[in-house]
């Protein structure tokens, strides 16, 4: 077991909706935030639904999954990018979590992200660098430990963050994360397996 106590195996089944993407067909005014989908018990979680080309086949995505728009619990911002937050709304239901709170209708309710648990095998971990509300969400499915995080752009890097406010804590991050990591899913990327990386 690692220093946060994150189980090896759990109950969480992740669903990634959409790769995120920095630059596109040459174009490099084009960027996305990965969206990724966990489903643990009664929880349904749409982690960072920010940017993409088409809000339609994203819906479309969740779809597949057997889950409407207004089934989704719970909305998580690993950071307040609008990449990774512009379409939290399309969620009417979910209450929406960040670094320092819960959001619920008109309720704002403080509480720290690092360690929140939002269902069985998912939680909420502090992992600064990119930006100093970063967070990641860990989820322990039954094949390993998934973690939605910003900690990483990409499977490719860049090792040092071109936007990050602090190179330091977000090492400090990586490391922490690779202590239970299974699977990486990055900001703005396809999942990959930290000991596969290039």
């Amino acid at each position: 077991m690692n220093s946060l106590q994150i189980p090896p195996t759990g109950s969480a089944e992740v669903h990634v909706l959409h790769n995120g993407y920095v630059g596109r067909d040459g174009d490099d005014d084009r960027v996305s935030g990965t969206v990724t989908l966990v489903l643990d018990g009664d929880a349904v979680i749409v982690v960072d639904p920010g940017m993409v080309a088409d809000r339609d086949a994203l819906l479309a995505a969740i779809k597949a999954h057997d889950k409407a728009p207004e089934d989704v619990t719970d909305v998580i911002f690993s950071h307040h990018h609008p990449d990774h937050t512009v379409n939290a709304a399309l969620f009417l239901n979910a209450r929406i979590h960040d670094h320092w709170a819960v959001y619920e209708g008109d309720r704002w309710i403080a509480r720290d992200a690092h360690g929140a648990q939002l269902a069985p095998s998912v939680r909420l971990v502090r992992t600064p660098g990119h930006t100093n509300e970063d967070i990641s969400t860990v989820a322990s499915a039954a094949d390993g430990v998934y973690v939605c995080t910003h900690a990483w752009w990409s499977a490719d890097g860049p090792e040092e963050d071109p936007l990050g406010v602090d190179q330091s804590a977000l090492e400090n991050s990586r490391q922490l994360l690779l202590e239970f990591a299974d699977v990486i899913i990055p900001g703005h990327g396809e999942s990959f397996r930290p000991g596969a990386r290039a």
